[in-house]
């Protein structure tokens, strides 16, 4: 990555809500650990609670700071951030995500801030109108608003935001590490077949992940494969729903719920191929992974997912619901082994030139250099 001859040290402040294992946490891991050192002194503050990334800033030296917000109105909290950026002086405050960027934007502009960019990971179809206001309000004294695909910045486009302020900065990924057990080991902690074929989805388990879509998939599926074995990774508050639904379809010994792993990074590679039923994304971080470890992805046709996937290429892009679709397109995948490999490898060829972890950083240490210029 280039770097800067001049000495002089940046400070960067990035302010997200938690270090929980989700799409948003691992991009800013990621982006604290690889800004160059001699050129930026990177910050962290959660304003929630820590979570199992935290570990990775610790490991990285990257210096944090947790306010432990109580409450979705929280005074004290935005009062103990003011006083943060005050005593941090950074040139640029960083947020992440709609709790970060309504307290952080606000905190930054009250203490004096030079420079305030912000984050947008998704089309955030949740957001209310209300919601939306702040967001144009926040905008106002915003530098930049970076976002992750063109969904993302369509989407608040549409909704008002300037669109002069918005850059666009895809998600970095790293190489995927040869997995630390063999197939046979995985099937036999799984307590699953030798011969048994392995769908993948991972995800929160929440409405936007659409997870039942997949289940009925998996249950036309098995119709004419009965080795399919479809691994639910991930938890949330739609789990005991999901459960009981699976038992409703009589598909217990073929949808396994595995609950939160730290060991995805080892498990996808087993995967035959990855499903991913979402109505609404950003840039799904699953997908890239499944890419850069060799995996065919069958995703919704929704933007986001679109930047990713290259139908017929790396992997198939079926209508959002449609659930005969995601059985077709797994049969036809599961059946040619030839095809999988096929597109396994244009995945990780994508993956290498256009969302690399190098890229990302460097695409935000260039934005950084630019507004302190």
């Amino acid at each position: 990555m280039s770097t800067l001859t001049n000495s002089v040290k940046h400070r960067i402040l990035h302010v997200i809500p938690t270090m929980d294992r989700a799409g948003a946490e691992k991009q800013l891991c990621l982006l604290a650990a690889g800004l160059p050192r001699d050129e930026f002194d990177v910050h962290v503050c959660l304003l929630t609670r820590g979570g199992p990334l935290l570990g990775r800033l610790e490991a990285a030296s990257i210096d944090t700071e947790l306010l432990g917000k109580r409450w979705k109105l929280d005074p004290l909290a935005w009062w103990r951030l003011v006083r943060l950026i005050r005593k941090l002086e950074p040139a640029i405050v960083h947020t992440w995500l709609f709790a970060a960027n309504s307290y952080g934007r606000t905190a930054a502009w009250a203490a004096g801030a030079r420079k305030i960019v912000a984050t947008e990971r998704c089309v955030d179809q949740w957001k209310q109108w209300h919601e939306l206001a702040l967001d144009r309000h926040l905008a106002g004294f915003t530098e930049r608003i970076v976002v992750n695909s063109s969904g993302v910045r369509d989407f608040y486009a549409a909704h008002r935001l300037p669109s002069e302020k918005f850059v666009l900065i895809a998600n970095g990924i790293e190489e995927a590490l040869p997995s630390r057990y063999t197939r046979e080991q995985l099937l036999s902690e799984l307590e699953l077949p030798p011969e048994g074929r392995l769908i993948g989805a991972v995800g929160r388990l929440w409405p936007q992940k659409r997870i039942e879509d997949l289940i009925w998939a998996a249950d036309l599926l098995k119709v004419i494969r009965s080795d399919l074995h479809l691994l639910i990774i991930g938890d949330g508050p739609q789990r005991k729903r999901l459960e009981r639904f699976r038992h409703l379809v009589r598909i217990e010994n073929q949808v396994h719920f595995l609950g939160e792993r730290d060991d995805v990074a080892d498990l996808m590679p087993h995967f035959d191929l990855l499903w991913l039923g979402s109505g609404y994304e950003g840039q799904p971080n699953s997908v890239l992974e499944a890419m850069a470890a060799g995996i065919p992805v069958v995703a919704t046709d929704i933007p986001g997912n679109r930047d990713l996937v290259v139908p017929d290429e790396t992997g198939f892009l079926v209508p959002l619901g449609d659930r005969a679709s995601f059985a077709r397109k797994a049969k036809l995948l599961l059946d040619d082994p030839e095809l999988r490999a096929r597109f396994g490898a244009a995945g990780q060829c994508r993956v290498r030139e256009h969302f690399s972890v190098e890229r990302m950083v460097d695409a935000h240490a260039n934005l950084y250099r630019r507004l302190l210029a």
